[in-house]
C-alpha cells in the first residue's frame, strides 16, 4: 500500500458517518446503494459522496448490475491499512523509546 492510499484510508475512516456507512456495508454483505441510502437521516447526495471517498480509498468495491449499483466492503485492504498504521506506530515506539501506557485515567459520574 502507498502512502497516498494510506492516507485516504485514514481520512475516509475519521469521519463518522462515512465510518457507520462501511459497518452498515460490512454487515450486509453486498447491498444496493439505495438499501444504504435509506439507512441514513441525511440526502442521498451526502451518502453518495461518503460512498465516493470510501471508494477511491478502496475500502469498497462497487459493482453495476442493470441500472442498480451494487457495493461490498473489501475487509482485505483495511486489514492491510492497520498492520502498516502498527507497522508505522510500532517503529515510531521504537525510535522513541516510549512505551505505551495500558491504561486510561477513571472517569465518575457527576451527580
Amino acid at each position: 500500500m502507498d502512502i497516498n492510499q494510506f492516507q485516504r484510508i485514514a481520512k475516509a475512516l475519521a469521519d463518522p458517518r462515512r465510518f457507520e456507512v462501511l459497518e452498515v456495508i460490512a454487515a450486509g454483505g453486498e447491498m444496493c446503494c439505495g438499501a444504504v441510502v435509506e439507512r441514513f437521516p441525511v440526502a442521498q447526495a451526502t451518502i453518495s459522496h461518503h460512498l465516493k471517498e470510501l471508494t477511491d480509498a478502496g475500502l469498497v468495491e462497487t459493482r453495476a448490475e442493470g441500472q442498480f449499483k451494487y457495493l461490498r466492503a473489501r475487509p482485505e485492504v483495511l486489514a492491510e491499512y492497520v498492520e502498516q498504521l502498527n507497522a508505522r506506530i510500532g517503529s515510531q515506539r521504537k525510535k522513541s523509546g516510549s512505551r505505551a501506557v495500558a491504561s486510561s485515567p477513571k472517569r465518575t459520574a457527576k451527580v
